[in-house]
């Protein structure tokens, strides 16, 4: 912020406000001790090593190269799920500028954590950069691809009216589009409901 030095009142009132509004946020925070937490970062991600050692040799393979964004648009898509057949899969359809995206984002690591080896998880990275894409992952750990969706086209690939992001798409074992879920994730707890009834059920 640029501070006129010609005005000293009036920046003495709005550093005085800006220093109580940082406390207040602070005591509304986590019990962090008032650092801020980044939800799904790389200090408070999920180890995915447990469910990578059971998963069969089809899902290892899949999950071979980790979190690699994947060229090709549509046809690096339907290969990526052929190459899983047999398997359910869930796709995220997201992208590291999309603020709800990244809310919901800890979500799906927790349950890659928990379903690495029943469920092939796959991210639909839209209107990012690469560069933006590494960073967000870096600090993000994921184990699972993502296929890069440079003109934001993911809604043409499975015929369906997409708004916005993030949309979360679940095929059945047969390779079957059978739900997909527009919006965010509010809670884990919804997004594992959906993944044990149109995943795992099927």
């Amino acid at each position: 912020m640029k501070v006129h030095t010609g005005k000293r009142t009036r920046t003495t009132l709005a550093a005085v406000a800006l220093l109580a509004s940082a406390a207040l946020a602070s005591a509304c925070g986590s019990d962090s001790g008032g650092e801020d937490v980044d939800p799904g970062s790389a200090a408070e991600a999920p180890s995915y090593e447990a469910a990578l050692d059971r998963a069969p040799r089809d899902l290892a393979a899949f999950y071979e190269n980790g979190p690699e964004l994947i060229e090709g648009g549509e046809t690096a898509y339907d290969d990526a799920l052929a190459s899983v057949e047999g398997t359910p899969v869930v796709v995220n359809h997201w992208g590291s500028w999309c603020g709800p995206c990244r809310e919901e984002f800890p979500h799906f690591q927790n349950q890659a954590a928990e379903h690495l080896d029943e469920v092939a998880f796959l991210g639909v990275d839209t209107q990012d950069s690469a560069d933006a894409y590494a960073t967000f992952i870096r600090d993000h750990p994921i184990p699972y691809p993502s296929v890069e969706d440079l003109e934001g086209e993911f809604g043409n690939w499975i015929d369906t009216a997409l708004v916005g992001q993030p949309n979360t798409v679940y095929y059945d074992a047969r390779g079957e589009l059978v739900y997909t879920h527009q919006g965010p994730y509010e809670t884990e707890a919804d997004l594992a409901a959906d993944i044990e009834r149109y995943a795992l059920s099927s």
